[in-house]
């Protein structure tokens, strides 16, 4: 720092800011945001780092931390840890969701008494942005239900309906890599916030100014935290069995948390309903907000690469199935042997794999106890396979599937209808649930399925991939992929709505050598037709490209991620029954199939 920056005011330093803009070095909502961290009161304290940054032209870090607003995305407030900025996760941003949070719970009641819960896993600062929110939450007059243990989401969402909260926040950046965390934000039925809480509780996050603290010991020992991790262990594992089913127990299994919280919720139930061939895989045991054993440090269950590790050692151990849940056990992974041979071949499944055989599982074991009946449903997502709803079909049972990407949009339908008829919900990124307990996808449930449905065609003298063919050979031979395309801060984001656009102005009119006939717009509510025609659709509103093809069942959908800085592609075949002649032929074409799709939209997406 020379002697005149140590002279110059504010306003110099804003003339900086705006000079680094003029060189394209800033964007203008960085300008914007900056301007408030270096003139508004409530962020003085963070002024001398912002200050620091600018006197060594650290534009491309200012820019990243200040070029928006971290918003609630589909998985609510998420992103980089930073010490300061609006677009990073740090004490500011996260004590200002806690208290626009409280601010808006207040609003909503403002007769009180009001309640919450707080949870977080294992990810760096998880407990101590725990703290904090307990510590805000507190000084605006609530009570706090806490637990002092990593555990998972779904134990938190449970938790907030165990003891009738006004809301919750869990800590977490699920999935995202070790630099991120976040704030999972859920309303009283236990639930992630949709429309209106989402958008008002945003609302009041931007007004905030002071943020109120008590210490949290005093607020423990005032009796206004109240610490209560065995009671809802307890009550959560029993109402985890209330949904085991009556299957054989005979399968050797490994487990992996990835460093998160899964060990405690996995192994107690699957213990609990007598899976005893049970080992946790030990490199990935540590709690560790670095994830150091995992590839690319990311600890992600829908990462095939993430089991090739555990693969190895399931052939040396003779284990039969592996599982794996994401830093928060929210979600669920799975490899299996391809035939009985243990030591052969292993492969992972894709999330819409494991959605039809465990909504097949549920509803065949449901059907046999007699607890199915025609007001029945299932719940999935606009981007889940297809198969999904063939299964129910072949159940007699409804599957509720025009639904936006995101667990809460599931657990919005179980409220609008009657949860007592809800069996099964899914997502094809790895999010399971049945039962009533919790509004949120669950991991530990989902391990549980997955271990009965293994021993369960074990013992019929199957594994798991060719319990997968004779459903496809029923139900008609689905394939699909999931393509990410990483589109990282302001420019990113710029080439994200500029891809979405062009989908919109430019359209492809053809996809992996087919026609496309129809593009189906959830933003503009309007189908369109290869002639340019437009008719109004049903169904919900969100930034979702459907491109229908000439043949049937065949489609690629695009969306930005709501939880990362990414466009997703999602890709589906399909072959029907009568046309499925030789499995291993349509297998192959199929593949060849999505393959033309994906290059086709990476083609695209470059062009953005």
């Amino acid at each position: 720092m020379t002697d005149q920056d140590a002279i110059l005011e504010p306003t110099d330093y804003l003339q900086r800011i705006k000079a680094a803009f003029e060189q394209g070095l800033l964007t203008e909502g960085s300008v914007e945001n900056l301007t408030c961290w270096l003139t508004e009161d409530r962020y003085a304290q963070y002024a001398p780092a912002v200050i620091e940054h600018i006197q060594n032209e650290k534009w491309a870090a200012l820019d990243d931390v200040f070029w928006t607003v971290i918003p609630f995305g589909t998985g609510g407030r998420r992103g980089k840890m930073y010490p300061f900025g609006s677009n990073a996760i740090n004490e500011r941003t996260i004590g200002e969701s806690a208290q626009g949070l409280a601010d808006y719970v207040k609003e909503t009641k403002p007769d009180g008494p009001w309640n919450m819960a707080i949870a977080y896993d294992t990810r760096h600062r998880s407990r101590e942005f725990a703290e904090l929110c307990a510590s805000v939450m507190v000084a605006n007059g609530f009570e706090v239900y806490f637990i002092d243990d990593y555990r998972s989401t779904p134990e938190l969402s449970f938790l907030i309906r165990y003891k009738n909260c006004d809301c919750g926040i869990m800590v977490t950046a699920s999935h995202n890599p070790p630099c991120d965390n976040a704030v999972k934000v859920y309303w009283s039925n236990g639930a992630q916030l949709i429309p209106p809480h989402d958008k008002a509780v945003i609302a009041k996050v931007g007004e905030v100014q002071e943020i109120p603290k008590i210490d949290f010991q005093k607020g423990i020992d005032d009796g206004k935290i109240h610490i209560i991790r065995k009671e809802i262990d307890e009550a959560l594992l029993e109402q985890h069995l209330q949904h085991s089913f009556d299957v054989p127990r005979d399968l050797k299994v490994i487990f992996s948390p990835l460093h998160g919280v899964g060990e405690f919720n996995v192994k107690s139930l699957l213990n609990a309903v007598g899976f005893d061939q049970l080992e946790i895989y030990e490199p990935h045991r540590e709690p560790n907000g670095d994830f150091p054993n995992v590839p690319g440090h990311v600890s992600n269950p829908e990462n095939a690469v993430v089991f090739d590790a555990i693969i190895d050692r399931a052939k040396e151990s003779g284990a039969e199935l592996i599982l794996a849940s994401d830093p928060d056990c929210d979600r669920m992974g799975a490899a299996a042997p391809v035939t009985s041979d243990l030591t052969g071949e292993w492969r992972t499944f894709n999330g819409n794999q494991l959605c039809a055989l465990l909504g097949d599982y549920v509803l065949g074991e449901k059907q046999k106890n007699g607890t199915l009946s025609e007001s029945s449903y299932v719940v999935t997502t606009l981007v889940t396979t297809k198969m999904l709803g063939r299964i129910c079909d072949s159940y007699q049972v409804r599957c509720s599937q025009e639904n936006l990407v995101g667990f809460k949009w599931i657990c919005n339908v179980m409220d609008i209808e009657d949860p007592n008829n809800f069996v099964f919900g899914t997502e094809e990124s790895h999010g399971f649930l049945v039962g009533q307990y919790c509004r949120d996808k669950d991991g530990a449930i989902a391990c549980l399925l997955m271990t009965e449905l293994a021993a369960l065609v074990k013992s019929r003298g199957k594994t798991l991939f060719e319990h997968l063919d004779d459903l496809y050979r029923k139900h008609g031979f689905h394939h699909e992929r999931l393509v990410n395309i990483r589109m990282e801060g302001s420019d990113g984001m710029k080439r994200m709505q500029n891809l979405m656009a062009n989908f919109r102005s430019n359209p492809p009119t053809k996809l992996g050598g087919l026609d496309i006939v129809g593009i189906r717009d959830y933003q503009s509510g309007k189908r369109t037709d290869a002639s340019g025609n437009s008719e109004p659709m049903t169904g919900p509103t969100g930034n979702v490209l459907i491109f229908e093809t000439n043949v049937p069942g065949n489609y690629v959908a695009a969306r930005p991620s709501g939880t990362e800085p990414k466009v997703k592609f999602y890709m589906f075949t399909y072959v029907p029954p009568k046309d499925l002649s030789d499995l291993t032929v349509a297998k192959r074409e199929m593949e060849t199939r999505i393959d033309a799709y994906a290059k086709d939209m990476q083609t695209f997406a470059d062009q953005a």
